[in-house]
């Protein structure tokens, strides 16, 4: 097994195995702390999440009905996460105003915007209904 900390061609480093599942870990934990560090949305969806989520678990309602709460919450933080990668590209590359860059940038609030509807139509349904 190869595990060096070597780049091969697609500049990715050259970790396998074990290895490799412990440092995607570790890059997927730096994603998650710079996320809430720097996005307020990030913060204001985790927080929207952990008030919600106590709620939906309460809830008389069946567990696939929870899970369905829960999850949908889940995929809001999640469009968000991508979002947010979204927009720290669009900035790396430069802050001159381009059409492909807000358009970029505004389908990726969409994404945020949809999934939100979703989750606002499924808490509905389950709980209002």
């Amino acid at each position: 097994m190869n595990q060096s900390n070597t780049i091969d061609n697609t500049g990715k480093p050259g970790f396998t195995g074990l290895t490799r599942i412990i440092k995607a870990t570790q890059y997927s934990l730096k994603g998650l702390r710079a996320a809430f560090k720097y996005e307020s949305a990030i913060r204001q969806e985790l927080l929207l999440l952990l008030i919600l989520t106590p709620i939906a678990l309460l809830l008389d309602v069946s567990n696939v009905e929870k899970i369905l709460l829960v999850a949908s919450l889940v995929l809001v933080i999640i469009i968000e996460l991508v979002n947010s990668a979204i927009e720290a590209v669009v900035d790396r590359i430069g802050t001159e105003r381009h059409e492909l860059s807000g358009r970029a940038k505004d389908i990726g609030s969409a994404a945020v915007f949809v999934s939100l509807c979703l989750s606002a139509f499924i808490w509905f349904m389950i709980v209002v209904l």
